[in-house]
Parts: structure tokens; C-alpha cells; sequence
């Protein structure tokens, strides 16, 4: 057997490469004999030569070098049993004498099981779970490898950029569903979950396991979480401070895409998962978006009175985690136009806010101010902003004192219907394995998030992708047949997450015409009478309010305790304008009757079959076999009973 290269450390773990008498060629290059995923590697790193019989390691001028053995070389004799460092990287050099013998004269085993490798493209909540069940599930059979540009590297550790390298850390808080959670690893489970790091702000529901109650997070502290985690497991998990390069997943079994609503790497390959479909989210033809303005607020109310009074309505949804979280208000297309941002020395506007979107936090002197574009925000500058009016009018509905209102930014919501989440991006070859991509998260299924569900359709879509590849590895280049139960999955997880979320854009009147929910707000606000006539219509609408409330109060006792009285719920209400009373009655009760009902359960495919039957026989054999001798009889007692046909007489 001739001289080889083998994977002793990273993605090409027990990877052989035979050495012959053309070089050998290491770099980042989609041409190079031995692809690199180093983001520390050039992309002509270095090469061996055969040169008088012996093979010469050579440097190719890279920038960070390349090693033997631990000391930098520009050209090396390659000896027996040589480490050589590229990057994250490291191969070790077996002589044609060793090769025959290399499963005895190395550490490798007899017969290396082959090694999955995956990577992630996008290292936020969905692809950190995906890369630790992954990993929790298959053990050494497994290298992943998870890219995030939003990392920076901190000596030995991959952490997230700050603010002031141009990372705005998400501050809101997350609801994740007992169906999502208690399917992830237990020590994830056990770091994620420790004391007074959730609160159980949300009563249990159809989405929950067993009676246990979904939990409130803070995005940055699982983000925090994870990553820690994940890095705390080197030799299976890589962790790549850098965007992917979707060119590079040639060379990887799998390629997961993880990046987000707008993601790059969904779009670089938009022609082997289809264009989506906006048209079933639209209304007259126009694509139907919501934007949405997050307050990062403190409130001093109860979480039983924040729950009733969010879900009695459609204008504004409070998600907290100890009083502390967003207020998210539901604004017109008018108010829309009023979210930018202003330069005072330049006098320009930015959309730093409604388009990036960015979080401008409030100064010492009472102003929002954006760090990246150097703006404050334009509505609260100004003393007759009807838009900063209703906000105000949120804060008082929710308990929040004005100083406890720290940041503002937004977000634009829209949906799209995906023809597919599984495609083959490249076909094996002589030199590549062949690549399937997927797509996950909010790349997958971006989720109109009133109420906020993205996150666990995510987790829902990592969970089962990571038990697919499970069971589907052996070895071999993966068919399209492999990916049957994930992808009825992921249809399953569109469906119901999407047709719910649509319900929460939108209403249908008692014509039967269907309207967005932000026109109705409009409305709302348009239609408030001027004083004195309005104190009929207040007194009317508080009454509907208060009708609506004890409804709620009703269905949620047995499941939330401490919920005021209609004593408590009146006065709270009878600070509020006579405009924002109408609008919480116009805006409607989230409609659970219709978004409720059976959740999407991923389990169903990939239970295992009862073991009842005997070893070997599936459990429907004998009731097929049943069925089928039964239909031989009667086919055979049909037969017998017909007339035989008559010969014709000869001529």
C-alpha cells in the first residue's frame, strides 16, 4: 500500500489521502486534494511533493504556517508517525512500509467506523441544540463543525461580539414549549433550566409534555449557554468565528442552515430548494407584513394580570422573565412610518430602527439612541407624536413606570410557504462524499411570532433532523429515501405553526371578510369620538372589556393562580384613554379556539416498532398473512362457482 496522509484531529478525522508521485495539495481551495475548513488556512496552504524518493512537506507561503510536530516549517521530510498542523487541522504521515499495517501501528481501530461530518451554518439557539443532540445522540461518529460571523475568539474560548464590535445582542425573552425542551440532552436541560434562570410566566397547554408548563428565557443566555457548551466539546464540535462559505460544503455530508429568516446560504442555493410563496399569506394580492415595536421594558404588575390583560387583546403582548422582558406593540401602517431614527448634526433619517433593525437605548437624558448610526429615535423627540402617545398608553397598561422603559427597536413580520427543507446540494464523486442540505429554524419556517412560536418550531425542526441522520448513517453516501420522516416533519411543523401564526395576523368579520388585525387597529384609532359623547362609548368598551376578561379569567383559573378581580381589572383599565379602549376592543381576543387544538408531535416518527412480534417478522405480518389467505379463499370459491364457458360448436 503506498504512503497516506490520515485525518488525525478535525472535520477529516480517519480520512486517508494516498500519497503518489503528483503533489498533494492541503488549502481551502474546492481543488485542493485535501479540502480545509480552517478558517487559519489559506486557500493554497501547503503540499507534499515525491522528490528522490522521499516526500517533502512544503509551505506554500501560507499565513499562519504550518507545523510538524509542533514547530513551524517552511519545507520538511515527512518521517514516520510526522503530526502536521494546519489551522484547527492535523494529519498524520504513514510511510508506504506502515501502511499496510497502519490499523496495528497506529491508535486508529481495526476498522474505523466512517465519521459523519456536518456543518452548521449559524450558531444561534436552533443550530447550537442541532450540533449538541447531534453529538448527545452519535458520539465519535460525528464531527460538526457550526460557523456564526456574530463570534469573535477570546484566547481559547469562541464567545459572542459585544455591541461595540457591531453584534446587538437580543435581549427579549423566549417561551420554549416542555415538547421542545424535554426532548434536548439532559445536561442541556440541566444547564439551561438552572434555578432562577426561567420563570413559568405561561400556564401549561396543548404543546405541553406531562403537565409541564412552557418557560420563559432570555435569548442571550441560551445563546450563552449553548455556546459554552458546545465549546467544551473540541473534539466533536468545532466552533468557526466566521460566516460559512457555502463553497466549502462539498466537502461535508451535511450541511445544515441555520442562519436566519434572511439567510445567505438558503439563497446561494435557492435553485435545489425551490422559491417560496408568499401569495397564501397575503390579502388583495398584497403580501401581508406586520411591524412590530419591541419596548425593553421593567413592569410591576403580577404575571397572572400580565398574562390576562395580553391575551384579552391584539395591540399589545408582554413576554417577561421576573417583570423584566418586551412589550411588543402591534403598529398601523401610519404608525409604521413614523419608526426612524434622526442624525442632529447630519439632519438625516435613518431606518436604523424599523429596517436593520437596531436597539437604541436610552441615554442619561431620557433620549433612545442608536450606537451604530449615531441616531435617536424621531417619535419620542417629539412632543405630539400620536405613535409615542399609544406607546405610553402600553406602558401604563402593563404597569411599566416611564424610566423603566430602557430601549426601543422593532421587527418586520412576514411569512412565505417553502416548496421543500431537504435537497441534495451535491452529488458523490471520485473526491467529494456528496452533500444533503436542510433547513432549519427561521431559514426553514420564519414564524409570524404573535404569539412567538419560531423558536420552538426550530428546536422542533434540529430534533428531528438530528435523530434522521441517527439512524440513517452507515457509512454511505445518504439517498433522498434517508429523509421521508424528517421531511413530513418539517411540512407537518409549516402547516400548523404557520396556519396558527396567520391567525394572529389577521381576523374575519361576521360577513365573513377577512382583514388584517393592524387595520382593524387603525380603525380603532381613527373611529375614538371627541369628549363629551365618548364617556357613553368608554363606559360601553370597558364593559365589553371587562365581559372578555372574566371569559379568559374562566378558562385560565385552574390553570393560573392569583388572577385579579373584576374590582382590580376596572380600575386598572379606567386609566387608559378613551382611543386605546376602543382599540383593545376592536383588536379582539387572541381567537384560541381557532389557533388551538393538536400540536405537531415529531415523536410519531421515530418510535421504535412494538417488540411483540417474533424476532424478525414485523407486528402487521400475521394480519397480512391473515388477510391474504382470506381473499384467496373467496377468490377461489368465486371461480368455482362461475359458469365455464361453452366451446363453440365446429363449422
Amino acid at each position: 500500500m503506498p504512503p497516506a496522509i490520515v485525518g488525525h484531529d478535525g472535520p477529516l478525522t480517519d480520512r486517508q489521502f494516498l500519497l503518489g508521485d503528483t503533489p498533494t495539495t492541503f488549502g481551502r481551495r474546492q481543488d485542493s486534494t485535501v479540502v480545509l475548513t480552517s478558517e487559519r488556512a489559506s486557500r493554497r496552504h501547503a503540499e507534499i511533493r515525491h522528490e528522490s524518493g522521499r516526500h517533502v512537506l512544503h509551505d506554500l507561503g501560507s499565513r499562519n504556517g504550518t507545523l510538524v510536530n509542533g514547530r513551524r516549517v517552511t519545507s520538511h521530510v515527512l518521517q514516520q508517525g510526522d503530526l502536521i498542523t494546519i489551522g484547527d487541522e492535523q494529519f498524520r504521515f504513514l510511510p508506504s512500509d506502515d501502511a499496510a499495517t497502519i490499523h496495528s501501528a497506529s491508535p486508529l481501530p481495526q476498522t474505523p467506523e466512517p465519521v459523519l461530518r456536518v456543518a452548521v451554518s449559524g450558531g444561534g439557539p436552533v443550530g447550537l441544540s442541532f450540533a449538541l443532540l447531534l453529538e448527545h445522540l452519535m458520539g465519535s461518529r460525528v464531527v460538526v463543525t457550526v460557523y456564526d460571523g456574530r463570534w469573535a475568539q477570546e484566547g481559547a474560548r469562541v464567545v459572542w461580539k459585544g455591541q461595540d464590535q457591531g453584534n446587538v445582542r437580543r435581549q427579549q425573552v423566549v417561551t420554549v414549549q416542555s415538547r421542545q425542551y424535554l426532548n434536548l440532552p439532559g445536561p442541556v436541560q440541566a444547564r439551561l433550566f438552572e434555578p432562577g434562570a426561567y420563570s413559568e410566566m405561561w400556564p401549561p397547554g396543548p404543546d405541553s409534555i406531562k403537565g409541564h408548563a412552557p418557560r420563559n428565557l432570555r435569548i442571550s443566555y441560551i445563546e450563552d449557554t449553548l455556546l459554552e457548551m458546545a465549546g467544551e466539546k473540541p473534539d466533536r464540535i468545532r466552533l468557526v468565528p466566521a460566516r460559512f462559505d457555502p463553497d466549502s460544503a462539498k466537502q461535508d455530508h451535511v450541511l445544515a442552515i441555520c442562519e436566519g429568516g434572511r439567510s445567505r446560504t438558503r439563497e446561494r442555493f435557492t435553485g435545489k430548494f425551490g422559491t417560496a410563496d408568499s401569495s397564501i399569506y397575503s390579502l388583495d394580492g398584497k403580501h401581508l407584513q406586520d411591524v412590530v415595536l419591541g419596548l425593553r421594558v421593567k413592569s410591576d404588575l403580577p404575571d397572572a394580570m400580565s398574562v390576562l390583560l395580553t391575551v384579552a387583546q391584539n395591540r399589545y403582548l408582554l413576554n417577561a422573565l421576573g417583570g423584566e422582558g418586551f412589550l411588543n406593540m402591534r403598529l398601523t401602517d401610519e404608525e409604521a412610518e413614523e419608526v426612524v431614527g434622526i442624525d442632529p448634526v447630519r439632519r438625516v433619517f435613518e431606518e436604523c430602527v424599523a429596517a436593520s433593525p437596531c436597539m437604541m437605548g436610552r441615554t442619561g437624558d431620557g433620549d433612545f439612541h442608536c450606537s451604530t448610526h449615531g441616531t435617536l429615535f424621531l417619535p419620542a423627540l417629539i412632543k405630539g407624536s400620536a405613535l409615542w402617545r399609544r406607546v405610553r398608553e402600553g406602558l401604563a397598561m402593563f404597569g411599566v413606570a416611564e424610566h423603566n422603559l430602557s430601549a426601543v427597536t422593532a421587527f418586520r413580520l412576514d411569512m412565505v410557504q417553502r416548496p421543500r427543507f431537504t435537497a441534495r446540494l451535491y452529488a458523490p464523486t471520485s473526491s467529494a462524499p456528496g452533500t444533503y442540505g436542510f433547513l432549519l429554524g427561521d431559514a426553514a419556517n420564519a414564524i409570524h411570532f404573535w404569539p412567538g412560536r419560531g423558536l420552538n418550531s426550530g428546536l422542533a425542526s434540529a430534533i428531528s433532523l438530528a435523530r434522521s441522520l441517527n439512524q440513517a448513517w452507515r457509512g454511505r453516501a445518504f439517498r433522498d429515501a434517508d429523509f421521508i420522516r424528517h421531511e413530513a416533519a418539517m411540512a407537518m411543523l409549516q402547516y400548523r405553526h404557520k396556519s396558527r401564526a396567520w391567525q394572529a395576523m389577521v381576523t374575519t368579520d361576521a360577513d365573513g371578510v377577512t382583514h388584517a388585525i393592524k387595520d382593524n387597529i387603525a380603525r380603532g384609532c381613527a373611529s375614538t369620538p371627541a369628549a363629551p359623547s365618548s364617556d357613553a362609548q368608554v363606559t360601553a368598551d370597558l364593559d365589553t372589556l371587562m365581559d372578555r376578561l372574566a371569559s379568559i379569567r374562566g378558562r385560565l383559573s385552574q390553570r393560573v393562580s392569583g388572577l385579579p378581580d373584576d374590582a382590580a381589572l376596572r380600575a386598572h383599565l379606567a386609566r387608559l384613554s378613551a382611543e386605546t379602549l376602543r382599540v383593545l376592543v376592536i383588536s379582539d381576543a387572541w381567537d384560541t379556539v381557532v389557533m388551538g387544538g393538536e400540536e405537531v408531535d415529531i415523536d410519531i416518527f421515530y418510535r421504535e416498532e412494538p417488540a411483540s412480534a417474533p424476532a424478525g417478522e414485523p407486528v402487521w405480518a400475521p394480519r397480512l398473512a391473515s388477510e391474504r389467505e382470506q381473499h384467496t379463499r373467496l377468490i377461489s370459491r368465486s371461480a368455482a362457482r362461475s359458469p365455464q364457458p361453452t366451446a363453440p360448436a365446429p363449422r
